[in-house]
């Protein structure tokens, strides 16, 4: 498996980054808003249909999958709304969020999360031989990836704990996604740095393809954890599961910063209404 530094080929490419015109990117995405974000509004077949669908060569742009927590960290870290601002996709991963927007009389995008999307895409859109780079997972999980989902071609880095704090280890990040040409690139190194590898990618402007700001959705898939089961998910529960498997270190994210959430929902609902009586 690749190390940051060692390009590996991906196949044609067409004039992205550098060359004379920018490649044609597929129609814009129904979107609804959300918490001052534009949440993509489309099944998730449709919106991995759209990913599939950008020329491997194009400009790389990065799809963000906010769930509760991730919105809640939004309230304390005014960098996450840029961060996500900037994306070029933005998809609702809480059904949590979700049921409690729509009781507050808020009109309700598409929840799709990243587990779902990443399952989708590995299963169902990767070919055997296809390039992937992943940022992030121990070379034990990523290999049992392969093995399990068939993958031959696998570029990876796990950078160190605080890589994103430290110029030089954010750099190196950084150049092994410029340095690995893929339709797809998985950055499962959790929030926020997930996301600052993304957008600092798409602001130097010298990378392609599509990076996928996934967390452990990979390890769904390597079988290195277990992912609640579909009755849960259904029932808005999967992050009880979660607590559950982990009550050590997710016990504060789920029981005490999460709920932040809430506030957004009341601002937006408040907002709205205002809006609503300027009007009137």
């Amino acid at each position: 498996m690749a190390q940051p530094g060692a390009a590996q080929a991906s196949g044609a490419r067409g004039k992205g980054p550098g060359g004379a015109r920018p490649l044609p990117e597929p129609p814009p995405v129904p979107t609804l808003p959300l918490f001052g974000l534009d949440f993509a509004n489309l099944p998730l077949p449709a919106v991995v249909n759209w990913l599939a669908a950008r020329p491997a060569g194009a400009r790389f742009g990065y799809v963000v999958t906010p769930n509760a927590d991730h919105l809640a960290r939004m309230q304390r870290m005014p960098e996450m709304r840029q961060l996500y601002t900037a994306a070029m996709l933005r998809l609702l991963d809480s059904r949590v969020a979700a049921g409690a927007a729509r009781l507050a009389g808020l009109p309700v995008p598409a929840v799709l999360p990243g587990s779902d999307l990443t399952a989708f895409i590995v299963r169902r859109i990767l070919r055997p031989e296809e390039p992937v780079t992943i940022l992030g997972m121990t070379e034990e999980a990523v290999a049992a990836l392969a093995e399990r989902c068939g993958l031959r071609n696998i570029a990876h880095y796990n950078p160190p704990m605080g890589f994103d704090q430290d110029p030089a280890e954010m750099e190196r990040a950084i150049r092994f996604i410029e340095d690995n040409p893929a339709r797809f690139h998985f950055l499962a190194v959790g929030s926020p740095r997930q996301c600052r590898v993304a957008n600092a990618v798409a602001r130097r402007g010298r990378a392609t393809g599509t990076g996928l700001c996934i967390g452990a959705s990979l390890l769904f898939l390597s079988g290195h954890e277990r992912r609640a089961p579909l009755a849960l998910q259904r029932a808005g529960l999967e992050w009880a599961w979660r607590l559950a498997q982990d009550p050590q270190r997710l016990a504060r994210r789920y029981l005490m910063d999460s709920p932040r959430m809430f506030l957004l929902i009341r601002d937006d609902a408040r907002q709205r209404r205002l809006a609503r009586a300027d009007r009137y």
